[in-house]
């Protein structure tokens, strides 16, 4: 019976889903092109806004945590677990107010409505994961835009995401953050924590899991003056595995 619930929930979600992103798409199109970046930036804010709250139509919760006392005067590194695709929207409105930019696999540039479009006109580093040195300087790229705007820069360092109900983290990988840093030396890292969405989405959009309990957290930040990248990012990952009841 739950599975039959899981398709019928997964195929309204799905539509409603698929209209989101075209409508938004459309939005982002004349705001940018018509009123500018900051209209656009709403325009995205508010559609990521809306696939996440979407996800009551499956019976699934959201909640986002932040009791950090985060700077606006400086950047930015968000670093986080990566379970799903669905990790990303509740981060994008929530944390709205510092603006993060991801770092995303240059695939994703197209095809997608909404999302593409978004990736493209954002300054998003999309990285070409077969050469090395075009990610380098694409990821170099945004530490000089976050360092310059004091904005903020959203990576996964596991490189990938674990699509499993019994998730389980993988080794960080250093070079993205190290090069952030590198560009944006004054920059804050701040971990979040994420759990559920590889419940809700273990094997691709079709069928979601009805019913999940998804949660963000966002813990304290970590300064990263008179350490390696290499420590830095340790200290994330065993903070972030400590919310989640790992072990690393």
């Amino acid at each position: 019976m739950k599975k039959i619930v899981d398709y019928v929930l997964s195929i309204i979600y799905l539509i409603y889903f698929g209209l989101v992103l075209c409508v938004y798409h459309v939005m982002q199109v004349i705001a940018f092109n018509l009123f500018g970046r900051p209209a656009h930036k709403k325009t995205v804010d508010w559609m990521n806004a809306s696939i996440a709250y979407g996800w009551y139509l499956t019976g699934s919760s959201i909640e986002f945590r932040n009791n950090q006392d985060l700077p606006t005067d400086r950047p930015i590194i968000f670093v986080a677990n990566h379970q799903s695709m669905f990790d990303i929207s509740p981060i994008i409105w929530f944390l709205r107010r510092y603006t993060p930019t991801f770092v995303s696999k240059i695939e994703l540039a197209h095809g997608i409505p909404g999302v593409s479009y978004n990736l493209r006109k954002s300054g998003a580093a999309l990285i070409d994961r077969k050469d090395p040195k075009q990610a380098i300087v694409e990821i170099a790229r945004l530490g000089k835009l976050i360092q310059q705007q004091n904005l903020s820069a959203m990576i996964f360092p596991e490189g990938t995401r674990t699509r499993s109900a019994t998730y389980q983290m993988r080794p960080f990988v250093t070079g993205g953050v190290a090069t952030l840093l590198k560009r944006a030396p004054s920059a804050l890292v701040v971990p979040i924590a994420i759990r559920g969405t590889g419940r809700f989405n273990p094997k691709g959009l079709f069928p979601l899991t009805s019913f999940t309990r998804m949660s963000w957290d966002v813990l304290p930040g970590i300064e990263p003056t008179g350490r390696t990248p290499e420590e830095i990012l340790q200290v994330a990952r065993e903070a972030i595995a400590n919310e989640l009841g790992q072990v690393v």
